[in-house]
C-alpha cells in the first residue's frame, strides 16, 4: 500500500489508479470493515488524525479531483462527504523520500512521466498534508540504506 504525500498530479495513470484503490482499502480498514492490512504502518498517520475516516475522505476528495482532470471516471460516491480537516503533517524528509522512490518507478514504468517530472525541484505536497523539517517517517520502509 502506497498512500502518497506527493500531490497527484505527478502520478502517472497506473499510478494514480493504484493510488485510488489502495486509499479506498485504506477507508475500509478505517472503517472497520475490512480485516486485511489492519496494521500497515502507512495508516498510522491516518490513524493519529483526530478524524481519521474523514482524512481519508479527504484525502481520496483530492485524488477524485486529478482522476476527474484527466477524465478518468473514479466514482467519488465511494466516500463520504468533503470537509474541511487539518492537514497532516508530514516531513520534507518523508517528501524528499516518496520523491525518489516515484521517480524509479517512473523511470521504468512510465518514461514519458520521468521526463515531465523529474527535473522538479521541490514537489507539490498532496493537499491534505502540511511539510515541516525532519527525515523520513518512522513508518516508512525505507528501501535504502539508513534514514535521512
Amino acid at each position: 500500500m502506497r498512500l502518497w504525500s506527493l500531490h497527484p498530479r505527478y502520478l502517472d495513470a497506473r499510478g494514480l489508479v493504484a493510488v485510488w484503490r489502495e486509499g479506498l482499502l485504506a477507508r475500509a480498514v478505517l472503517r472497520g470493515a475490512t480485516r486485511g492490512y489492519r496494521n500497515h504502518p502507512q495508516l498510522e498517520r491516518f490513524r493519529e488524525h483526530a478524524s481519521p475516516r474523514r482524512a481519508i475522505d479527504a484525502y481520496l476528495h483530492v485524488i477524485c479531483d486529478e482522476a476527474d482532470g484527466r477524465g478518468y471516471d473514479f466514482d467519488r460516491r465511494k466516500l463520504g462527504p468533503r470537509r474541511r480537516v487539518k492537514p497532516i503533517a508530514v516531513t520534507r524528509g518523508q517528501l524528499r523520500y516518496e520523491w525518489q522512490h516515484l521517480m524509479r518507478k517512473l523511470k521504468l514504468r512510465s518514461p514519458a512521466s520521468f521526463r515531465k517530472w523529474n527535473g522538479a525541484i521541490r514537489p507539490a505536497r498532496h493537499a491534505l498534508f502540511a511539510s515541516r523539517p525532519g527525515p523520513i517517517a518512522r513508518w516508512e520502509r525505507v528501501e535504502s540504506a539508513g534514514r535521512r
